[in-house]
């Protein structure tokens, strides 16, 4: 009866009669956290960044989709240049901060949006109507509300930045 611990959280299915199982840590640091949303955890990761006043921030895991988001950031001059650092795995990202960005976030779920919600949208997201960015993913790409608004295309909502 060596290496058996007896806890009131557990159950173990071998021995139905008490609680008892054998030690639980080699099940524990075999789980994984898994990231839901590499998304928003990125722009979280820009957006605390740049409040601390840090002049780079290091995003992992990379994805098209995060990539094409911080390309849209650069053509508006709220972020400095990024470099994808590819690391066999998942890939980083290494991106330059200018201090221009306010705040930047997702929008979960992804809505669709017609060209004729875009104003509604923009004026519950965006603080002015000069000022800052619906970022949108189109059948013509991952692009801003403007460039489709002049492009004439809908899409779904992947998130904003001002």
């Amino acid at each position: 009866m060596k290496n058996v611990f007896y806890t009131k959280t557990s159950t173990c299915f071998t021995h139905s009669s008490f609680h008892c199982c054998r030690p639980l840590l080699p099940l524990i640091s075999t789980l994984k956290m898994v990231r839901m949303n590499v998304l928003a955890d990125a722009l979280r990761s820009i957006a605390a960044a740049e409040r601390r006043g840090k002049r780079q921030v290091l995003i992992r895991p990379s994805s098209k989709v995060i990539i094409k988001f911080l390309t849209v950031m650069m053509k508006h001059g709220y972020i400095g240049e990024f470099e994808i650092v590819d690391d066999h795995r998942n890939g980083k990202i290494v991106v330059n901060l200018t201090g221009r960005l306010n705040k930047c976030g997702v929008i979960s779920p992804r809505f669709d949006i017609a060209m004729r919600d875009m104003e509604k949208w923009t004026t519950n997201l965006l603080p002015s109507r000069q000022f800052g960015f619906l970022v949108l993913t189109t059948s013509g790409g991952i692009m801003d509300h403007e460039e489709a608004r002049r492009k004439h295309l809908g899409g779904k909502i992947l998130g904003f930045f001002f």
